[in-house]
């Protein structure tokens, strides 16, 4: 089935469909597209919304409706795939988009809304370099270092070689991470002058790098403010599990 969803969103990039600005701008890619072909949801793809298992529903949907052939879902950034997810979403069943939310006050579960066609992209981000690559200093070890943000591909890696660790071992996923975003240090771009700059890295140039690329990535600003029953200011990040499309299911 993974590799028919694959191939039908290459083939089919003539459909109806809309143009997606990405909030990278194609900065991080090979074909430094700046927006993208993204077909709608039609009633066919209710079959692939209800089959498919809730940790392939995602890249499922976005390998479909994805209509350019030089640009592969995998290798995208998670911000790209976002903004995809969001304008299906949209498209398919409107910008509403229904939430339970803990009002901190009384500890009791409310409604929301948020309308999701007023997200926008996040501001004051740092550019990349011409190479999609971040420059940035530590600042427990002084060290400049080279960075990049994970694809999804990448991320997806990550969990699947942890699911796989021994039992009753910790995986170490914080070292596969940074051995995917570093890609230089003080200019050396080694694997192994890399490898040993992460095991001795301090903790705290660790969690810099973590919330450097947090911060940075390009992606549309998920988080919305809700007014709770009780008068109190509650934030809310919107999410991508299954309930996000199976609207009416």
């Amino acid at each position: 089935m993974e590799d028919n969803v694959k191939m039908y969103g290459q083939q089919n990039f003539n459909l109806p469909h809309d143009v997606l600005k990405l909030p990278s701008e194609g900065k991080f890619y090979a074909s430094k597209k700046k927006s993208v072909k993204v077909g709608y949801l039609t009633a066919s793809d209710e079959n692939l919304i209800m089959a498919s298992p809730a940790d392939e529903l995602i890249m499922n949907l976005v390998r479909t409706k994805l209509y350019e052939p030089d640009l592969r879902p995998d290798e995208m950034l998670n911000g790209d795939i976002e903004a995809i997810l969001i304008f299906l979403r949209n498209t398919a069943f409107g910008p509403e988009y229904n939430v339970s939310v803990l009002d901190p006050k009384t500890n009791q579960r409310f409604s929301a809304v948020i309308a999701l066609d007023e997200l926008d992209f996040k501001k004051d981000i740092q550019e990349p370099e011409e190479g999609g690559y971040y420059r940035t200093t530590l600042p427990k070890s002084d060290t400049l270092v080279e960075l990049k943000p994970l694809t999804y591909k990448e991320m997806q890696d990550i969990n699947k070689q942890a699911s796989q660790y021994p039992q009753g071992r910790v995986a170490p996923k914080v070292t596969w991470r940074l051995q995917k975003q570093i890609k230089s240090v003080g200019g050396d771009s080694n694997p192994s002058t890399i490898n040993s700059f992460i095991d001795g890295l301090p903790i705290v140039d660790s969690k810099y790098i973590r919330n450097f690329l947090d911060e940075n990535e390009p992606r549309l600003d998920l988080k919305k403010s809700v007014i709770a029953p009780s008068g109190e200011k509650v934030d809310v990040d919107i999410t991508f599990g299954v309930e996000f499309f199976r609207v009416f299911f």
